[in-house]
């Protein structure tokens, strides 16, 4: 990670605590935001940052992804990843919001429950010029419903689950 990299990922650190603690949208409760001191993060790694050629899917189907709220999310599975993680070869499937049309990639891992919230987190994923996918888990986040109960969350389905830790991105307080 260069250091134009590393000070857009903290500028968009910085700006993700000033919108929870100062935007009437922010899942941190009203009576909450003034003592709100910023979300936890991991250390940047640059090892857990991948261009990846994505290996579309020759049909898209739509999937249904339960939420934390006991509802439902349609979205079109479109492509797998694969790399690898401490020399592990995984892959997680990326899907395809169909009004939106931008790629979500809900994913569980060794941390889930331990060091980050137990649902998952995701990542939105960039498309670069030459059609590779940025993953860089140094982005990922928890949903918003690990902050509030009342917002309703895709959960991360099976195939998105890792059986290596991620540790990138946010993680729980300590």
């Amino acid at each position: 990670m260069d250091a134009e990299e590393l000070t857009e990922l903290q500028e968009y650190r910085r700006e993700k605590d000033e919108f929870f603690r100062t935007d009437p949208m922010s899942p941190v409760m009203p009576g909450e935001r003034q003592s709100f001191t910023g979300l936890a993060y991991y250390e940047p790694d640059e090892t857990l940052c991948f261009d990846v050629v994505p290996e579309p899917f020759e049909e898209i189907e739509s999937i249904v992804l339960q939420t934390s709220d006991a509802d439902t999310r349609t979205y079109d599975r479109w492509a797998h990843l694969a790399f690898e993680v401490d020399g592990q070869g995984v892959g997680l499937t990326v899907y395809r919001d169909p009004e939106s049309g931008g790629l979500f990639l809900p994913f569980q891992d060794a941390t889930s429950g331990h060091e980050t919230y137990p649902a998952g987190r995701y990542l939105e994923l960039p498309v670069l010029e030459d059609g590779r996918i940025r993953l860089d888990f140094n982005y990922a986040y928890h949903p918003f419903c690990a902050y509030n109960a009342n917002y309703s969350c895709p959960m991360p389905p099976i195939e998105n689950k890792l059986d290596v830790p991620i540790r990138a991105g946010e993680r729980n307080p300590e």
